[in-house]
């Protein structure tokens, strides 16, 4: 029987639980190799591990071919629930892995959209229903005998079977078509058997109560903590991000992830760093396991401490920094740092904010704008030709008469980039209006050649 195609096999016809001799018939020089399900699950597992790496602390794997991740409190990291499962999809594409991400309010729900629903990406909201109800029955996990009696039934979708009473359909099916009707609304919960790193950092808190207040769960949380860094201190490491999970007594699982710019084990700073996002956290009926761990663990990095008879105190602005890309996003604080590019907009990055520093800096002959627009934006200009200043200009819709001017400063193309740059030109000059203000002004072009530029003029930036 055929357990799995690929795409160009499908094409021809070719489909799971089609047999084998009927494919090989169906077309001609057919490659068939044998499966191995032992080697598929270790597969699955593998990547299983590579996704609680990267992306979110909970993950499950969904036998033969699927993965459940719950990446409440994680998408930030990335800029986004969209940009996280953007960012998936194209790192599992890099490895010849095609996916389908759905993200839904239930289990059931996002299960069913990722196999049933054409888009590479889906996203519902929790409560939104009408998406599901399109689907066809066999979304709804049933046993193969069960799915034919229902068509045969005449029930093809899921809202048909939705809309009909549980009653009749229990005696004759039992109670699963309803208890999956149930998981894929978010009516009911179900359990699942977490993959863990066999490298991971965790510590473990069961409760013979459940417990629901914040300032339990602050308590128990500075309890997990110390915990964490006694095991962190025996192996020498310091904890980059961390990941705190909420079991709840109705099996829905909570969780909360934090990072930080450089690894620590300060006992105080981690606790505040969980602390502030007790109020992310839904306890539900209660919390009756808490398991807090280190997904990424770095060698400490040990330093002399400050000498007030000898060094300079140096102010660490980590934690700052830990506090707030945690609240904003990792990606939404950065500092600039040079590249070595003549080209203005090229000759900087963005960095981690306490990336060490590089061997670039912007050191030149000419000054450059304390304000870089990341677009040049159009002006009209009165200047002439080839090389002299503008006299006046008009930006967005003020003219302004140029009072003082240096330049040109010649900026030529990198031509090992495009071939448009190969002779390309930018004259960039420094003005000053009668207010007193400053502008960096270029020209493109060398203001005789038309194939240096258009001969258009741009401001792009401003001096402090």
């Amino acid at each position: 029987m055929v357990i799995a195609a690929d795409a160009a096999a499908r094409r021809l016809g070719v489909h799971p639980g089609m047999a084998a001799a009927m494919a090989q018939a169906l077309v001609a020089g057919l490659i068939v190799r044998d499966a191995d399900p032992a080697a598929d699950a270790q597969a699955l597992d593998r990547l299983a591990l590579w996704l609680l790496r990267r992306y979110a602390p909970v993950v499950a794997t969904d036998p033969p071919d699927g993965l459940m991740i719950d990446i409440t409190g994680a998408t930030h990291l990335f800029g986004g629930e969209t940009a996280t499962l953007s960012n998936m999809i194209e790192r599992l594409a890099a490895v010849g892995i095609t996916a389908r991400v759905a993200v839904a309010g239930s289990y059931g729900a996002a299960h069913a959209l990722a196999r049933f629903h054409a888009a590479p990406i889906t996203a519902i909201d929790a409560g939104d229903h009408a998406p599901l109800l399109m689907l066809p029955v066999a979304a709804l996990r049933l046993p193969a005998a069960m799915i034919d009696g229902l068509r045969r039934l005449g029930f093809d979708r899921v809202g048909e079977l939705a809309a009909t009473p549980r009653a009749p359909l229990a005696l004759r099916f039992g109670s699963e078509v309803g208890r999956r009707l149930d998981q894929m609304f978010g009516h009911s919960s179900e359990p699942f058997a977490l993959i863990e790193a066999p490298e991971l950092i965790r510590v473990r808190q069961a409760f013979a109560e459940p417990i629901a207040a914040a300032e339990t769960i602050a308590r128990y949380i500075a309890k997990l903590v110390d915990l964490l860094c006694i095991v962190l201190e025996e192996r020498g490491l310091g904890a980059r991000k961390l990941d705190l999970l909420f079991y709840r007594v109705d099996n829905a699982c909570q969780s909360v992830r934090v990072g930080t710019a450089r690894p620590i084990r300060d006992r105080k700073r981690i606790t505040r760093l969980l602390c502030d996002r007790i109020e992310t956290v839904s306890p539900g009926f209660g919390i009756e396991t808490m398991v807090l761990s280190a997904p990424l663990a770095e060698p400490l990095d040990y330093r002399a401490g400050n000498s007030n008879l000898v060094d300079t105190p140096v102010a660490d602005i980590s934690e700052l920094i830990d506090v707030l890309a945690n609240r904003v996003g990792d990606g939404s604080l950065y500092r600039l740092a040079p590249v070595a590019s003549d080209v203005p907009e090229r000759s900087v990055r963005r960095v981690a904010a306490l990336a060490s520093e590089g061997g670039s800096d912007w050191s030149g002959e000419w000054p450059r704008p304390s304000r870089l627009f990341s677009r040049p934006e159009r002006i009209e200009t009165l200047a002439l030709l080839p090389d002299h200043p503008p006299a006046a200009f008009t930006w967005r819709g003020i003219r302004r008469r140029v009072r003082r001017a240096d330049g040109p400063e010649r900026v030529f193309g990198e031509w090992w980039k495009r071939d448009a740059e190969t002779v390309a030109v930018r004259d960039y000059f420094q003005v000053e209006d009668d207010a007193g203000e400053r502008f960096w002004l270029f020209r493109a072009g060398d203001g005789e050649d038309p194939d240096t530029g258009a001969q258009n003029w741009f401001i792009h930036g401003i001096f402090g």
